[in-house]
């Protein structure tokens, strides 16, 4: 290539880079944002599974973001330690579309142009693992592996920064509610269907990066590959994403009354700093027999389960108030 040439590439590569920077930061403004992003993507380019998947995750954040202000959580908890409990949420989720929203565009990019610009991903800091596997799907198109190689990278993306975070790690992630829904399994994702029904796998030690790998892998059978397939498709299409519980208790037989306001109504954006949390975690091991397997999946309708345990909690939430008052009353 000679100097002209390589100008002209300098040039080509700058402006996607900051195209797409754009785009991100943009797209990367909150939960809803965020979510719609993922699915807008799937439906552009359904090859990259993970972005559906990413979708529907996005959306139990929201809704676990805005249970924190339903009546059961404003009962049983403090406000400051249902502040932090956003922020555990927020951040993740932020942090990982910071680092996998612009792999999704550059690819869409290459795609469009015929040549693997994979390379500038190292704008963003993206891993050398995630690099590595960007180009071997677009030489090899394996879908199946890309969709892990996503779900690795996201889980071990979040480990240290906010798993493992001094603040969080005391706050959150030690806190008697964060055992208390650890034990419960009250923490799940839940994929809703417009007939009413839910499904979906609870989250059990979520502190182990290896298990959430799992759940991801588990959550993306199940939302790409079971009976139920085209159903959650029809329903993140159809419904419109708020961030709260009403998007599909909307659809119960027994008609719901919304329990919390939407998103946008309770939570304003949130300034995050990237060089705060992006550290790469890929350090050349070889991950391909830990991860890249296939495991078998437990019951995944979850739509009676979800009711009991959402009547569980609303029964704990009753009996801590009940004994706030009690020694309030000096009994």
């Amino acid at each position: 290539m000679g100097q002209k040439e390589g100008q002209m590439m300098n040039t080509f590569e700058s402006e996607i880079i900051r195209i797409v920077s754009r785009k991100t930061e943009r797209a990367n403004y909150d939960n809803i944002s965020r979510t719609n992003a993922y699915l807008q993507y799937y439906r552009r380019n359904p090859e990259i599974m993970w972005s559906f998947l990413a979708s529907m995750v996005s959306r139990n954040a929201g809704y676990n973001m805005t249970d924190l202000h339903s009546p059961c959580f404003v009962s049983a908890l403090k406000s400051e330690l249902r502040d932090q409990l956003f922020m555990a949420y927020e951040d993740a989720n932020w942090l990982i579309f910071s680092d996998a929203y612009p792999q999704l565009l550059i690819y869409e990019e290459s795609r469009k142009t015929g040549i693997p610009l994979f390379k500038l991903l190292s704008a963003w800091r993206v891993s050398p693992f995630m690099i590595k596997e960007w180009e071997g799907f677009f030489a090899a198109q394996d879908q199946e592996r890309l969709l892990t190689s996503l779900i690795i990278n996201e889980q071990h993306l979040i480990d240290r920064p906010i798993l493992r975070h001094p603040v969080f790690r005391r706050a959150v992630f030690t806190s008697f509610v964060y055992r208390f829904q650890d034990m419960f399994h009250f923490s799940t994702v839940l994929f809703p269907t417009l007939k009413g029904e839910l499904h979906g796998y609870s989250v059990s030690g979520f502190k182990n990066k290896n298990t959430r790998i799992e759940l991801g892998k588990k959550l993306g059978r199940l939302l790409l590959k079971s009976r139920c397939s085209s159903e959650f498709y029809l329903f993140a299409r159809a419904v419109p994403h708020t961030g709260a519980r009403f998007d599909y208790e909307q659809f119960f037989p027994d008609r719901r009354v919304p329990q919390t306001p939407i998103l946008r109504m309770l939570y304003p954006a949130v300034c995050h700093h990237i060089d705060d949390y992006k550290r790469d975690w890929f350090h050349g091991e070889d991950l391909s027999r830990y991860y890249f397997n296939e495991e078998q999946d437990g019951r995944s309708e979850l739509t009676d389960w979800f009711r009991r345990k959402r009547n569980q909690l609303q029964l704990f939430s009753t009996l801590k108030e009940y004994a706030r008052v009690q020694k309030k009353a000096g009994k």
